[in-house]
């Protein structure tokens, strides 16, 4: 059985300067048994309800601006799966959860970036679930668990958002040495209730957690967490534990 991963994909730049992320990323992709698909909840994707992308081939989107030329031409080529769609669909509807196919959607960078580094060969489906992020934790967490037999028959689930993600107290001078002890503080304590798996805390953490509402102004980028914690189950590993840019948290997590 596959575990989920929770990937911090930080920057679109990641996909050129990688930097402490890319050794834990090709170790895992290395470690893992090669998945018949990947399933990918990004936070680049939100919507009012859930959808899922079928198209065979789907684009490269660069869903950014203000980078250089050369991000805007790197391309992922990889298939997508519309089986891996339908079975998601399936999966969802028998948990009450209504998703619809959609198949011109391409995939956006909270995909792409991170499964550039670990996939750099591009030859594995990849398949993403829209984030409806006004209906919050809980909801990722169902999700998470309606889909978590798909590991199972093979398939590698991943949230791609950011562990702590207020883009306005970023320091774009800041040395990996520096760490604004607000964000640490957070991604501490997040850590903490992973462990314990105090779910009533981790979907209460707007309230609990030190500096919530400063490290997420909005929280879609936290809540890919929820899904692959609620596909993975309480068995947290951390592949990556790490700061950019003073405030911005890269860990990565391994569930399952």
């Amino acid at each position: 059985m596959l575990p989920t991963l929770f990937i911090s994909h930080g920057s679109p730049m990641l996909a050129l300067e990688p930097g402490a992320s890319e050794a834990p990323l090709k170790r895992l992709a290395a470690e893992l048994p090669r998945p018949k698909a990947i399933l990918v909840v990004s936070a680049h994707w939100e919507t009012p309800d859930l959808r899922v992308t079928s198209s065979p081939r789907p684009d490269t989107w660069h869903d950014f601006y203000g980078f250089p030329p050369e991000l805007y031409a790197v391309q992922y080529p990889a298939p997508g799966s519309p089986e891996l769609a339908q079975r998601v669909v399936e999966l969802l509807a028998a948990d009450q959860l209504p998703a619809s196919l959609d198949a011109e959607r391409p995939l956006d960078h909270g995909a792409w970036v991170p499964l550039s580094l670990m996939y750099p060969a591009a030859d594995i489906p990849v398949v993403q679930l829209s984030l409806p992020s006004r209906l919050g934790p809980a909801m990722q967490e169902r999700v998470g668990k309606a889909l978590r037999q798909l590991r199972v028959e093979g398939y590698l689930l991943i949230g791609s958002g950011s562990i702590t993600h207020n883009l306005g107290e970023l320091d774009w001078h800041a040395g990996p040495e520096v760490i604004a002890p607000w964000a640490k503080a957070f991604r501490d304590w997040m850590v903490e209730k992973l462990v314990a798996n105090d779910d009533q805390a981790l979907l209460d953490y707007r309230r609990q957690a030190p500096s919530a509402v400063r490290n997420h102004p909005r929280d879609e980028h936290l809540l890919p967490l929820y899904f692959a914690h609620g596909a993975g189950g309480p068995q947290l590993n951390i592949e990556h534990s790490g700061f950019t840019l003073g405030a911005l948290g890269m860990d990565i997590y391994r569930f399952g």
